[in-house]
């Protein structure tokens, strides 16, 4: 089996705790470069982790030839674009979810790496979790009844501010999704 030689866009909270460690762990796996648009935090990422490479510009992680899968892991209003270039480039695409701001932007993605023949992943891990599999178990056994409506209640409210002192993403609709 060949080796999945990967490049992040983005190394910010997710690729810290979740997917940097898996990207290094995994078998026929490794973490080749990391891009962010601060060159110090990407060169700082980089080093604590021991990665080759890091990047300030995602046209060029994408196109080194060292690399050969794109994982994007940046909030969802650029994953259009970085999805394309992948694409374009004829790398495989690994992408964060949300997936896009949009369900025309989810399948201008899918249509895109269709047509370059390149395989599209979105990061719904959690699905797989046991706690949802118990859930999913506890619907399908029919116990419930015909579920007919979710209610969510949110434990805490989302940080407005993140950890470098800046408005968190998740909070900003134009960043975040708008399912139009």
């Amino acid at each position: 089996m060949s080796e999945i030689v990967w490049g992040s866009i983005g190394c910010g909270d997710v690729m810290e705790v979740k997917s940097g460690p898996a990207f290094q762990n995994a078998n026929h796996s490794q973490l080749g470069a990391v891009m962010r648009r601060n060159a110090n935090l990407a060169a700082d990422f980089a080093n604590r982790h021991m990665i080759p490479k890091w990047y300030s510009n995602a046209q060029k992680l994408i196109q080194d030839p060292e690399i050969n899968a794109i994982y994007i892991a940046t909030p969802p209003n650029t994953h259009l674009k970085y999805t394309i270039l992948a694409a374009e480039a004829g790398k495989p695409v690994y992408v964060e979810k949300p997936m896009a701001n949009s369900y025309a932007q989810c399948q201008e993605m899918v249509n895109i790496c269709r047509e370059k023949q390149v395989p599209l992943f979105v990061a719904y891990y959690r699905r797989a979790l046991p706690r949802y599999l118990k859930v999913q178990e506890i619907i399908d056994s029919g116990l419930l009844g015909s579920i007919q409506r979710v209610n969510v209640r949110l434990l805490h409210q989302a940080k407005v501010i993140d950890i470098e002192g800046k408005q968190n993403w998740r909070v900003m609709p134009e960043l975040a999704c708008r399912w139009i």
